[in-house]
């Protein structure tokens, strides 16, 4: 399976229909998202964790729904219930570290 992109009801249906899966909030314009991106390529790969990247531009009622503030920002959902929310580029090491007690 690869990394999703999801728009608009495409998103909450993924939420609501997954055990676990991580949206990616991002924008095209945004080099930092660009380097989230591949470090989540990698993450996908090895644990086989469900991604779905939402452009952030595109799905302003999503973002402000889950008041993303800034970008890139990842929202971790378990069960349809958002456990964590990590805003800001982060090493893969820090973010396996971040997730890890949810991949098992």
């Amino acid at each position: 399976m690869s990394i999703l992109h999801a728009q608009g009801q495409e998103i909450l249906n993924e939420i609501q229909t997954s055990n676990l899966v991580l949206i990616d909030c991002w924008a095209p314009w945004c080099p930092p998202c660009r380097m989230i991106g591949a470090v989540l390529e990698e993450i996908h790969q090895e644990f086989g964790i469900k991604i779905v990247k939402v452009n952030a531009d595109d799905n302003e009622d999503f973002i402000s729904k889950f008041q993303v503030l800034g970008i890139p920002t990842l929202l971790l959902f378990q069960d349809g219930q958002l456990v964590k929310r990590i805003t800001g580029f982060q090493p893969k090491a820090l973010l396996i570290e971040s997730l890890k007690e949810w991949m098992d």
